[in-house]
């Protein structure tokens, strides 16, 4: 291990790197292939018990290529784990708060609990950026292979960039897969390469991530200005001496700020493989999965009361149109490829075809009574009048139209149908979770020599992480609230490098070069990827008759 850079005329054995080479204990081998396993076993008995439960049997051939679906998927977040989360456990480890073996096993326990408590808000943030052809259809073979080609392109990049050590951002390569799959099937489709996307989705997530790291860097210098202010105590600003541990309270701060950053990653992070998961689920287990099927019998009159709320407000800007629901169906399936509220022809769309839904469901009773053959239909029909609805309040002309109480009720119906279409089972999130929380303990050292020696040129003192980490893990968390996916990566290690020059350290021009230009070539990359992939695999499909 090279040492990192001295000043001021310090011997080189005030300031060691940390022992990175340090090994787990043999048992430990046993217990990660048990938790694997386990993990894996767990997730197919579920499986097998939900589709029993509905009556659905999936045939061998459907149950292999579910299986292969999932272990690619849960190996995006176990990717994950190793590539971003080891921005966490460098700053423990370069300050010597923590060995490198229990920072890594803290790390991966505080991901997995992350996870666990997730909302799945930024899962569906993510989805809602897919084309609307292939999330109706995601059982066809444009949708599987849709979800092939993104995380494959996904993990690919990941791999390529955590080989050279640079610390890339997963939900970044991520989010360019899907525009690249979005563009390819509607080149395909012969359209514009464009008219699929959602826009206003994609500026929202991009904007999140290319503001999310300005918002670290900044952010990590002003704090680590106020600290040498509030607590102008050197012990803090300097570089640790030797081996030795921290004092106990740095000590515990260090460790708090790991543990935050864990976390929030796991809650933000862990979301994305989430979307993932079900959208495999409902494309190869539309029956068990499709429906939120968990739903008490008693939810339906709220639901029905609420749906006819919002149908009198649609109604009311209809102007007496009255289309049956397979043309308001063409209308809403219109309306959302091209994002365009069309007035009267939508809003009677939406009227139709939520009263279709209601009458449906409530001759059924509740969502969980729906037969088989009905809930593929169903769900779409729920999925095409939430994302209008959602499209149509985002309108200004909407928005002028309606009365504060119509909007409310629109909210209000909103809700009780992402209830009933937008959920994770538990058994969902206890996977992902392991994933993510077994990934990190693999795999982590390129990175976290990156952010631990490459980003300054001074070695890692006890504020500068301190700072970056609290920064990072408050970022993350508040972007967790608004649904919004960002990248742990880019925000530690951007903080880092404010902290850096806020403590007098200069940056090193390389490091910072090569990550700028990793942040700058993964989206084109990833979408080039992904698009290319889910081309070769569409043709693939289609030679074999799928």
């Amino acid at each position: 291990m090279a040492t990192t850079a001295l000043t001021g005329g310090e011997s080189e054995s005030r300031v060691r790197g940390p022992h990175l080479d340090a090994s787990l204990h043999p048992a430990g081998r046993w217990i990660f292939a048990a938790l694997v396993i386990g993990g894996l076993a767990y997730a197919g008995i579920s499986i097998v018990d939900d589709t029993a439960q509905v009556g659905e049997r999936l045939a061998t051939g459907a149950l292999l290529f579910l299986g292969l679906a999932l272990v690619i998927a849960l190996g995006f977040e176990f990717v994950n784990g190793f590539h971003d989360t080891a921005n966490a456990v460098a700053t423990v480890i370069y300050t010597h708060a923590m060995p490198a073996p229990l920072a890594v096993i803290w790390s991966g326990v505080f991901n997995f609990l992350g996870v666990l408590v997730s909302s799945g808000a930024v899962a569906y943030s993510i989805i809602t950026l897919l084309p609307v052809d292939l999330v109706l259809h995601v059982g066809s073979a444009g949708g599987y292979a849709m979800i092939f080609a993104l995380l494959l392109a996904a993990v690919g990049w990941n791999l390529a960039t955590w080989a050279v050590g640079l610390p890339n951002s997963s939900s970044h390569a991520l989010i360019g897969s899907i525009l690249g799959v979005g563009v390819a099937n509607q080149m395909l489709a012969g359209g514009s390469g464009t008219a699929g996307l959602d826009w206003e989705q994609v500026r929202k997530v991009m904007s999140a991530l290319l503001v999310s790291p300005l918002i670290g860097f900044v952010a990590a210098f002003m704090l680590l200005l106020v600290m040498k202010r509030l607590k102008p105590d050197p012990v803090l600003y300097a570089e640790p001496k030797g081996d030795q541990p921290p004092p106990k309270g740095i000590r515990a701060l260090l460790i708090f700020t790991c543990t935050a950053v864990s976390f929030a990653h796991g809650n933000n992070d862990g979301q994305k493989g989430m979307g993932l998961i079900m959208l495999i689920l409902i494309g190869c287990a539309p029956t068990a999965y499709a429906l939120n099927r968990t739903l008490p019998a008693q939810e339906t009159p709220a639901f029905l009361r609420a749906a006819d709320a919002a149908e009198l407000a649609f109604r009311r800007q209809a102007q007496g149109l009255t289309p049956d629901p397979a043309a308001a169906r063409v209308a809403l399936t219109d309306a959302l490829r091209l994002r365009h509220i069309e007035g009267a022809r939508t809003f009677a769309a939406l009227a139709s075809l939520s009263d279709d839904v209601s009458q449906r469901i409530a001759a059924h009773g509740s969502l969980g009574r729906v037969p088989a053959a009905e809930t593929p239909n169903l769900r779409n029909d729920m999925y095409l009048v939430l994302d209008a609805s959602i499209l149509a309040k985002q309108s200004a002309r909407t928005r002028a139209v309606m009365t504060a109480a119509e909007l409310d009720a629109v909210d209000a119906y909103d809700k009780k149908l992402q209830d009933g279409t937008r959920y994770i089972p538990g058994w969902v999130k206890v996977a992902v979770a392991l994933a993510l929380g077994l990934g990190t303990m693999v795999g982590w050292r390129r990175i976290v020599v990156t952010v631990g020696e490459r980003i300054g040129k001074t070695h890692l003192t006890y504020g500068m992480g301190a700072a970056a980490e609290l920064v990072a893990a408050s970022t993350i968390l508040l972007a967790v609230k608004f649904g919004m996916p960002v990248s742990t990566t880019h925000i530690l290690s951007s903080g880092v490098a404010g902290a850096s020059v806020a403590n007098g350290a200069g940056l090193q021009a390389r490091t910072v070069r090569n990550m700028v230009l990793a942040w700058v070539l993964t989206l084109p990359a990833a979408m080039l990827l992904s698009g290319t992939l889910y081309w070769a695999l569409l043709g693939l499909a289609r030679t074999l008759g799928l």
